[in-house]
């Protein structure tokens, strides 16, 4: 399934959004003028779990190289169909989410969800030493926010590689809660295989942002409908 837009109109410009779409383009630019020097590189930019869960490794690092990968990894890309699928995505569903949160609040979002993101990964795949890079676990937690902001939204989507249609539209809650079954059943089946053939995808890490996003925002959906109650009870027209 692929969504090529919702039914929500931007209130602004969504500023913050197409900056973090930016930063990511032109890292991927930058890996791409590295690529004889990427595989090293990777190794300190990228999420390797067995960084931080075997000793006799983990004490190789210090704890500000640690931590760098939780941050840098998330705006690496494996290639230019990993980009525009994460980018595509975090621009369908991230404006109405800057717009609720405010640029501030959304860009915390975005890097708390894809920090979090890492820190699942980690917990379900201990023993790999396969690199994880990746926006997807921070677009997840854009995602679980958007689940818990616009529930009554609609997605209009199409089936690959019918790009001509039909189009299908569907409520975002429908499209969204797919998506996350198939993350869950996927990542599910991936605890069953060993670490060197999932593919490289990093399914828990999707879940763990969707949840962390969605939880997150839960706060922010609750002082909207208590904003909403008191400007209908003050302006009853």
């Amino acid at each position: 399934m692929l969504p090529l837009k919702d039914d929500i109109p931007s209130r602004r410009f969504p500023a913050m959004t197409i900056l973090l779409i930016l930063a990511n383009v032109l890292v991927f630019l930058w890996e791409l003028a590295m690529a004889p020097y990427l595989d090293k590189l990777l190794l300190d930019l990228a999420i390797v779990p067995v960084r931080y869960t075997v000793p006799r490794i983990r004490e190789l690092f210090t704890l500000p190289e640690q931590m760098l990968p939780f941050f840098s990894s998330m705006f690496l890309h494996g290639g230019w169909t990993h980009l525009i699928g994460n980018m595509w995505t975090l621009w369908i569903f991230g404006d109405n989410v800057e717009d609720e949160l405010g640029r501030g609040k959304y860009l915390l979002l975005y890097l708390a969800g894809g920090f979090a993101a890492a820190l699942v990964h980690i917990a379900t795949n201990a023993t790999s030493a396969l690199p994880t890079i990746g926006a997807s676990g921070a677009v997840a937690a854009i995602m679980g926010a958007y689940f818990r902001m616009h529930p009554h939204a609609n997605v209009t989507m199409i089936f690959p590689p019918f790009f001509l249609g039909p189009f299908f539209v569907v409520p975002a809650i429908v499209f969204l809660g797919w998506w996350f079954i198939l993350q869950f059943f996927s990542g599910t089946l991936s605890l069953f295989v060993q670490p060197d053939r999932v593919g490289g995808i990093a399914w828990w890490a999707h879940i763990g942002g969707f949840v962390f996003g969605a939880i997150l925002s839960t706060a922010q959906v609750k002082r909207y409908a208590r904003r909403r109650v008191v400007e209908s009870e003050t302006f009853p027209w």
